[in-house]
Parts: structure tokens; sequence; C-alpha cells
């Protein structure tokens, strides 16, 4: 008995979820990223940064809080940053109690992107996916995909 034999193969239901899953995903994320491109110049990932320096103390946040906070690499954060960072909007610090901390501050500019940003973010995720479905079907959204989230953070 090969490992094909133990699969357990999803069936009709599972797999219309499973494609609704992807092709919702894509094209919502592809929406944003372009929304953001054309009317504020950032990458969906630079305006989830912005958000949440934002929404920190003092506007900043250790660099690897950032990166865990937003689900990416530090090496792709530091891409990010750095991007955001050469327009002003973002700066970086060292911690002075902490050689290996590094802090990324949200700047004046950065704010004032942000705020112009927002929003037309919150329309087009309002048009794209809220919208389009029912308070309950947004309860079972949310209560569903945030469990598949808790669990893969959790490993």
């Amino acid at each position: 008995m090969g490992p094909m034999s133990d699969t357990r193969w999803l069936n009709e239901r599972e797999m219309a979820a499973w494609e609704g899953f992807l092709e919702a995903s894509s094209r919502v994320g592809h929406r944003l990223e372009q929304q953001l491109k054309d009317e504020a110049g950032l990458s969906h990932p630079q305006y989830e940064i912005l958000v949440r320096l934002a929404g920190s103390p003092e506007g900043e946040m250790r660099m690897t809080e950032l990166a865990r906070l937003l689900i990416t690499s530090k090496s792709g954060l530091t891409y990010q940053v750095g991007r955001l960072e050469a327009r002003g909007l973002v700066r970086r610090r060292s911690c002075p109690t902490d050689v290996r901390g590094v802090f990324a501050v949200l700047t004046d500019e950065g704010r004032e992107v942000l705020e112009a940003a927002a929003p037309g973010h919150v329309t087009t995720v309002r048009s794209a996916l809220i919208d389009v479905l029912t308070p309950q079907e947004l309860d079972v959204l949310a209560a569903g995909l945030g469990r598949v989230g808790r669990r893969l953070r959790e490993g």
C-alpha cells in the first residue's frame, strides 16, 4: 500500500471550498495590490507596515515583531521597509539597550500617506469582499479562517 491509498482526497464540497478560497484570495489580493499601487504608489505589504506602525505606541515597532505580525521573512520586511525609507515614510533606528533591536518608525509623511491611502483601500476591501457577503457569511468566514490562522500560527 503506497501513499496514494492513504490520501484523504477532497470530496466535491471540500474541493468547491478550496477552489473558492484560492480564487477569491488571489483576486481580492490582486485588486487590493492594484488599487494601492494606482492611488498611493504602495504595495500591499508596504501599506500593512504603515498600518501596524500607526497603530503602535510612538508609531514604532521592533523589526522582528513587525515581521512576526505581518507573517513575512525578515529579509522581505527589510526590503519593504527599505523602500518606505527611501520615500521618507519610515525610518529605522537602533535600540540603545539591545544591539539586536532595530525599530521601524513611522514618519509624519508616512502617517500622511497612510491617511490619504486608507479611504480608497477600505472602499476596495468593502467592494471586493465585505459587501459581497451577508452578515452570517462574514461571521462564518471570520470564525473559520481565524481558526485556520491560529492553528498554523501555533504550529
